[in-house]
């Protein structure tokens, strides 16, 4: 069986698609079927979210590209700036993943979370459509940053990263 395990940013084309949701592009180690019709093993590094327009190289050198499936899904919008801003929030307070738009917030389809919304004065609409929602400020499975240098680059802040206690996010401060 075809395995997908590695995330692949190059050049090359793909020969092949893999349409998810977004449930599933949020699994790491499940079995699949291609547009094609060839089943594979996808078998990512825990905590790997799968975007949309991403690509896999599988294990004979293949390259898959990531489709994001339309699913259903409910698109709010509000009167203004801070009427969507308390409807993210509120979204947000129940830790309910959300896609942000030019003036629109989408989540998946839930009538308990529609008649919030609408409590808000927020417009709902039901819609079909691929789910791209906001990865979260602690999420480090779809988008990273090295922290490596090349070998002449030298500074004098420290690399450590504490988390401290009292549960609160620290920063480390460039020049310290």
């Amino acid at each position: 069986m075809l395995q997908l395990d590695t995330r692949y940013d190059g050049p090359e084309p793909a020969t092949d698609t893999l349409e998810l949701d977004f449930a599933a592009r949020s699994k790491t180690r499940q079995r699949v079927r291609l547009a094609s019709g060839e089943e594979a093993a996808l078998l990512l590094e825990r905590g790997t979210l799968l975007r949309g327009g991403q690509k896999l190289k599988a294990s004979n050198g293949r390259i898959i590209a990531v489709v994001a499936a339309p699913e259903a899904l409910l698109e709010a919008r509000c009167q203004g700036p801070l009427a969507l801003a308390r409807a993210a929030y509120h979204l947000g307070n129940r830790h309910v993943p959300v896609e942000i738009g030019e003036g629109w917030l989408r989540i998946q389809a839930d009538h308990v979370l529609e008649h919030m919304l609408l409590g808000l004065g927020a417009s709902v609409h039901a819609l079909n459509a691929p789910f791209e929602p906001e990865s979260g400020a602690y999420a480090h499975g779809g988008h990273s940053h090295s922290h490596d240098h090349d070998p002449a680059h030298s500074h004098s802040h420290s690399h450590a990263h504490s988390h401290g206690e009292g549960g609160g996010a620290k920063i480390h401060m460039m020049g310290e």
